[in-house]
């Protein structure tokens, strides 16, 4: 991964492939130019104060995320200026939002694949400025090719290139404090915290003959020991005896049997306990209500959910958060086969309750629901759930945006805010109980459809039905923004994109600093 160093070197003298600077859209009329933004003051100078109006003539705007590229002056040592658009320019006074200088910094990024070295001389006002690039940077330098041959030996294949380039090797925040506290400690969470993003992303993007639910707890094991969490994993036979129908269920009708991992983080200090459960079905074809031809080829992602837990606790332990934290991966391949479950059938869940199935490819609900009572079992303070669970919320908040469901509006409304606070888009989703009803089932408790309009709704409300009584729940459906299939923005790549770990963390974050609602 990239390395990330703070740096108060001025940009004239700095050995570097390149400098990267801000410029945003000027205010006011349509026709305003470009305007330089602060970090930039030496380059600028070096243009005779003329940067802005050079920029505007090679078509710049600064518009968000927009790369422009130019020589640098003479005298600097770096060979290349790279100007990135930070998007609208910010009221007098007022400060650059965080998310802007981490989108910025990310295409940035992303520009200089190949180069050694840059300098970022972006905004930086405080250490949240710091957190926000050295976010921007490290999600933005991430790449994805350990399948790829680009003709080297696979020695130098598995570090990962960008279409024949390595990732930006290291990278310089101009303005950084090296001797700060706060900016060293900025610097080392957004470390800890996008190396563990990253890596939920790798396992998303890892093919599904390669990533089982048998090798997912094997690589969250290993993790464990690395990091001093406690791991726990159940396998077929530990899932019978237990009686998790809904995982034995789903997991059936493939070779590759399910598994239940609980990672728990704790801290001597800790008075708090969040729980954290994932969806974790790392190849789902639709089992026997098989999903349609164009349906299937992404279905690797529907794991990301038990991804984005997995990098939460682990980010967790790293940063020694004063928290108590249980992460549950319940994981299963949903595959058609002689064995597996049908449109039928009835399933006797861990909770007790039973279940007919009405459509095998309503899996996530179940794998979860067994995971959400477990985990109710030990009585936390909250859970939150978060899966790829339903394309409806897709069609309801597209490909950007998860949906938040809660039994508690002021937690649904925190976790808003906090998803918010580190630059991810959700929006608040109602549980509306009318839509109860079409769940109900002649034969069990309850069924796993229910009406197909508000479909994400009626997910949750399952889901709502296995948390223990009493317990603050949420669930976040990353359907839409968990796997990126259109071309890479920002900091977001092609492929996996990590969704929810940076609110995950943050949630974790405020239960330990007692700031949660």
């Amino acid at each position: 991964m990239t390395a990330l160093t703070l740096s108060t070197a001025a940009a004239p003298g700095l050995r570097a492939d390149a400098i990267v600077i801000g410029v945003a859209k000027g205010a006011g009329s349509k026709a305003a130019g470009p305007v330089v933004a602060p970090g930039a003051g030496a380059v600028d100078k070096a243009y005779d104060g003329r940067l802005a109006g050079v920029l505007e003539t090679l078509g710049a705007s600064g518009a968000e995320g927009e790369v422009t590229k130019l020589p640098a002056p003479a005298g600097f040592k770096a060979p290349l200026v790279v100007a990135v658009g930070l998007g609208a320019a910010p009221e007098k006074d007022a400060e650059y939002d965080g998310e802007a200088l981490r989108k910025a910094a990310g295409a940035a990024a992303r520009a200089l694949a190949g180069s050694k070295k840059a300098a970022f001389a972006l905004p930086l006002g405080d250490a949240g400025d710091v957190g926000a690039v050295a976010e921007g940077v490290l999600l933005g330098a991430y790449s994805f090719d350990a399948y790829k041959d680009n003709g080297d030996d696979a020695g130098k294949n598995a570090q990962g290139k960008k279409n024949g380039k390595a990732p930006l090797a290291e990278a310089a925040l101009l303005g950084g404090k090296p001797r700060d506290k706060e900016h060293k400690a900025a610097l080392e969470r957004a470390t800890a915290v996008v190396e563990e993003l990253n890596r939920a992303r790798d396992l998303i993007n890892t093919p599904p003959n390669d990533l089982t639910p048998e090798s997912f707890a094997a690589i969250a094991t290993a993790a464990g020991k690395e990091h001093g969490i406690k791991v726990q994993v159940l396998d077929e036979k530990a899932l019978t005896k237990g009686g998790y129908g809904g995982i034995l269920g789903v997991g059936s009708g493939s070779a590759a049997g399910p598994r239940l991992v609980k990672l728990s983080y704790t801290h001597s200090k800790a008075d708090k306990h969040l729980a954290l459960v994932g969806k974790g079905i790392t190849y789902d074809s639709g089992g026997i209500s098989l999903k349609p031809a164009g349906h299937n080829e992404t279905m690797k992602c529907d794991m990301s959910g038990a991804a984005a837990v997995f990098a939460a606790v682990v980010a967790a332990a790293r940063l020694g958060l004063q928290v108590n934290i249980t992460g549950w991966l319940a994981l299963a391949e949903n595959m058609p086969s002689g064995s597996a479950v049908r449109p039928g059938d009835v399933l006797r869940m861990y909770s007790g309750k039973t279940v007919e199935v009405l459509n095998t490819d309503a899996e996530g609900r179940l794998v979860l629901a067994d995971a959400l009572w477990a985990a109710s079992q030990e009585k936390p303070d909250a859970i939150v759930d978060v899966a790829t669970l339903t394309g409806a919320m897709v069609l309801a908040l597209g490909n950007r945006t998860f949906g938040v469901m809660a039994n508690d509006d002021a937690f649904r409304s925190a976790i808003v805010e906090a998803a918010e606070e580190v630059g991810e888009a959700s929006w608040p989703m109602p549980l509306p109980e009318h839509l109860r009803k079409g769940m109900d089932s002649p034969t069990a408790d309850i069924a796993n459809m229910g009406e197909r309009m508000g479909g994400g709704l009626v997910a949750g409300l399952f889901l709502k039905e296995f948390v223990g009584e009493g317990i603050t729940w949420a669930h976040l459906d990353i359907a839409g923004p968990a796997f990126n299939e259109g071309g890479p923005f920002g900091y977001t790549p092609k492929g996996g994109t990590g969704s929810a770990v940076r609110t995950l963390v943050r949630l974790a974050e405020l239960t330990a600093s007692g700031d949660l609602g």
